[in-house]
């Protein structure tokens, strides 16, 4: 399921006002509880952020190559 930046703003506005019913993803959802409602906005943060890059191994704050040997 894509989540949208709209989304996100949608279901904060809901929180901020304490409003239970928001629109999102195309479709009224009403909630039971405001904690619920959080609980939509933190799935929809994890659907709309990009992955992250990976980590580079890093040794003492650098990182470092593998050397490579020539049989010249």
């Amino acid at each position: 399921m894509a989540f949208t930046q709209t989304d996100l703003d949608n279901v904060e506005r809901a929180i901020a006002s304490g409003e239970l019913t928001v629109q999102y993803n195309g479709r009224t959802v009403t909630h039971r509880s405001i904690k619920e409602l959080m609980a939509a906005r933190d799935l929809i943060v994890k659907g709309i952020e990009p992955p992250a890059a990976p980590v580079q191994p890093t040794f003492g704050g650098r990182s470092y190559g593998l050397a490579s040997f020539n049989n010249d």
